[in-house]
């Protein structure tokens, strides 16, 4: 246990019988249970997990590949079976420290926090021998995320590190969660809909000699496709549906003013080169819903950001 709260460690593993068993070993003490979820590897996996013998260790194998995210969610399910009120996620190829999993743990068991996750990039420093294009494809990708999600105080959304109240869990609809790279996004979107407090902590990464078997051309339409919906469900959720708010309003008028003022600008920019004079108004017709709609939009941003649940709530556990 840790501070009152029984831990659980989710791991999701494919192909790792090389690192499997070193995850396993170097898990600390105050993990009540190992849920290692192999998600239908080729390899010996399952085989160099039964070998290690840890008690706490409870072995599930998938009959059929279902990506990180599906592994992740039936680790979840298990550990909440067995009792857990926090669930932490560890990778299979040990990049993930396990020295550091006290503070992720403390921001959701005495924090007040109902997710907390770990951020490689929390300085400088941190991209220091990282190549220019992905570093410029995280900083993206994380804004694009912020945008999407609504958790303007996060960033490193890939980073698969986390912790999360099982109480909080229990509320997610886990079958409508994205199941493959783009699990974490998905769930970040989800939990902003429930106005989940989350937040990051500071953590390095642990980088070996493994090889990642993503896919670019594949996983980027699927994480631009999945942000998109999940932008616009979340705004539908918390600021339509449950609570008709100012920045949907701002946000709808917005757009509308912007999209008839670009229109009327393209129109406009037509005529003149058919060289034919544009007039003030005609020229007033089109800057006047381009500016009205940029500041709506920016005062809808405004207050999405400080709408971000990044405020501490919820009680800690007992011990």
């Amino acid at each position: 246990m840790y501070n009152g709260a029984r831990i659980a460690a989710v791991v999701p593993a494919y192909k790792e019988e090389a690192m499997i068993a070193t995850v396993i070993a170097t898990m600390p003490s105050i993990v009540d249970h190992i849920v290692i979820v192999d998600d239908h590897s080729p390899d010996a996996t399952s085989d160099v997990v039964r070998g290690v013998g840890d008690p706490r260790v409870s072995l599930v194998r998938h009959e059929v590949n279902q990506g990180v995210g599906g592994a992740i969610i039936t680790g979840h399910r298990v550990a909440m079976e067995l009792g857990a009120d926090v669930n932490v996620i560890m990778a299979g190829d040990a990049q993930m420290d396990p020295d550091y999993l006290p503070p992720l743990l403390d921001a959701v068991t005495s924090g007040g926090y109902g997710f907390a996750k770990a951020n490689r990039f929390f300085s400088p420093e941190s991209f220091h021998g990282m190549p220019g294009h992905r570093v410029f494809g995280n900083i993206v990708l994380s804004f694009m995320t912020k945008l999407a999600s609504g958790y303007w105080n996060l960033f490193d959304p890939q980073n698969g590190y986390t912790a999360v109240r099982t109480e909080i869990l229990k509320r997610v609809p886990l079958d409508n969660v994205s199941k493959r790279y783009s699990f974490e996004n998905d769930l970040l979107i989800h939990l902003n809909i429930l106005q989940v407090p989350a937040t990051d902590v500071p953590i390095p990464a642990v980088y070996g000699e493994e090889v990642s078997s993503i896919r670019l051309s594949k996983v980027v339409p699927e994480l631009l496709s999945l942000l998109t919906r999940g932008f616009w469900r979340r705004i539908w959720y918390r600021y339509v549906l449950w609570s008709f708010s100012p920045i949907a309003l701002l946000l709808f008028l917005g757009l509308t003013l912007f999209v008839v003022g670009l229109g009327v600008a393209i129109w406009v920019c037509f005529q003149v080169a058919a060289s034919v004079v544009a007039t003030a108004a005609t020229v007033m017709l089109a800057a006047l819903p381009l500016i009205l709609g940029s500041q709506m939009l920016i005062s809808a941003l405004q207050l999405d950001i400080q709408a971000s649940p990044s405020t501490p709530g919820l009680p800690p556990f007992e011990e």
